[in-house]
């Protein structure tokens, strides 16, 4: 059984889990807001569930490091281009409780990146990096994260066409002057774009 105080203006909570304590601010003056506070972290306990001040201690920044050990840890080829979407996510999400990781901020980190002239197809490899992370974070034990957003996807119009054969990109190589020979070869084995690879530094 729980039971709520007061610390100055500011009701608190203190209810336990399994025989452990957990304190939480109501974040209000009114007795009425801290009950029903209250109640809600009950109801999740009785169901199994950890309470929800639990995942307000779990950021963005996490689940990133957290998705690029797992790219390491497995020797995925795909490590470079998780590291830069999750770099483009950090700008706008950085320091984001996963609570605050909502739909909306979502939408609005796709304006951003559209804002910014990134292809939809660009975006997509990002949203996908957010939403494997937060899934990670959802299967741990215990679990980092309460619930999984719905996470637009955009339509892509930008379909690459026109794929070399090994050999045509040989014969290319060869063909081009020398300070185009690194270029089209990076091209090639990562099969990145050529406005991302002009973005490196």
């Amino acid at each position: 059984m729980g039971t709520i105080y007061k610390r100055g203006q500011t009701y608190w909570l203190k209810y336990y889990r399994n025989g452990k304590p957990y304190y939480e601010s109501a974040k209000s003056s009114k007795e009425t807001e801290a009950k029903k506070l209250l109640k809600k972290r009950e109801g999740e306990i009785s169901e199994g569930k950890l309470p929800g001040v639990y995942f307000d201690r779990i950021r963005f920044d996490e689940l990133a490091e957290d998705l690029l050990r797992d790219y390491r840890i497995n020797q995925k080829k795909s490590l470079v281009r998780a590291e830069r979407s999750t770099g483009h996510l950090k700008e706008y999400f950085e320091g984001f409780k996963v609570s605050q990781i909502t739909t909306p901020h979502i939408q609005s980190y796709i304006e951003t990146r559209q804002d910014e002239g990134a292809a939809n197809a660009t975006i997509n490899r990002e949203l996908s990096a957010l939403k494997r992370m937060l899934n990670m974070g959802a299967r741990q034990t215990p679990p980092k994260v309460d619930r999984v957003p719905y996470i637009p996807m955009l339509k892509e119009n930008n379909t690459r066409k026109g794929f070399f054969e090994h050999g045509d990109y040989l014969a290319l190589r060869d063909a081009l002057p020398d300070y185009l020979k690194g270029f089209v070869t990076f091209a090639y084995k990562t099969g990145w774009r050529v406005s991302e690879i002009n973005n490196l530094t």
